[in-house]
């Protein structure tokens, strides 16, 4: 894949690839596991909240209206109250390019995409746990849909990594998409003090661009942190334990990582 575009054709994707479409002109971009077969499993808004820009071309197969799809009957299944679908590919790129996001790339390639929500440092787990993740979740549900905190891509990082933000009243999720949002007016929020310093607006631009590299680095799941390794038993639906979380720092020191989950409630 180039540096400028992951770009590939249907013949190079493989199960348990993370694959994604621009949408609106490249405004945004929707994202989904590749489960094969010409499937993907997807997240989108619950469709009894109303019509999804995500998704316009699937009925979900609970509702009364038939699937528009002329290819796969099962098209457009999802359960009850929940987000997640399975999609034929065709419907799922709807008019779109077919783009496959990578994991495991250097900082310096991470970097180099300017764009948001292509790709992260890192890494994948194997492609049968991806699709297990996937499948599960179909049936069980991934939670509520929030466009900067478990969005679409939020959930193929799931499926892909395992990983979930330890702290869930974080402004940004894992979603690259959400932090370039919010790190654009960030970065030109924290230079414009700069202005005082900087010769001209070349200087002005170029300190913009290094924050909004750096806040892009710093919310990637492959450098954060905060992030937990979480089994999709535990992802069915959850809260987090107010009382648990409120760990003293001498605790968690000295706690084991994968303790962690005991801090997740399966309801």
């Amino acid at each position: 894949m180039g540096l400028l575009s992951n770009k590939v054709e249907r013949s190079e994707i493989k199960a348990g690839d993370h694959i994604y479409s621009w949408r609106a002109i490249y405004t945004y971009s929707h994202h989904g596991i590749y489960v094969g077969g010409s499937k993907v499993v997807h997240f989108t808004r619950e469709r009894d909240t109303g019509s999804s820009m995500e998704t316009p071309r699937i009925s979900s197969s609970n509702s009364k209206l038939p699937s528009v799809c002329p290819t796969f009957p099962d098209c457009g299944f999802q359960q009850p109250n929940s987000g997640v679908v399975l999609s034929c590919l065709d419907c799922f790129l709807g008019n779109g390019l077919l783009y496959c996001f990578e994991y495991g790339v250097t900082p310096s390639a991470f970097l180099a995409k300017v764009r948001g929500g292509t790709c992260t440092t890192a890494t994948s787990d194997p492609p049968e746990t991806v699709i297990h993740r996937a499948m599960y979740l179909l049936q069980n549900g991934f939670g509520n849909y929030d466009v900067f905190q478990n969005n679409c891509e939020d959930f193929a990082l799931y499926c892909k990594t395992g990983l979930l933000i330890l702290d869930r009243e974080s402004a940004v999720g894992r979603s690259g998409q959400a932090s370039s949002v919010i790190g654009a007016p960030l970065a030109a929020l924290l230079s414009s003090p700069l202005k005082l310093l900087m010769p001209g607006p070349i200087g002005v631009a170029t300190a913009a661009a290094g924050m909004y590299c750096a806040s892009r680095y710093a919310t990637d799941i492959g450098v954060r942190t905060d992030v937990i390794k979480v089994a999709v038993e535990d992802m069915a639906v959850i809260v987090w334990n107010d009382s648990d979380r409120q760990l003293s720092s001498e605790e968690s020191s000295s706690r084991d990582p994968s303790e962690s989950t005991k801090d997740l409630i399966t309801l």
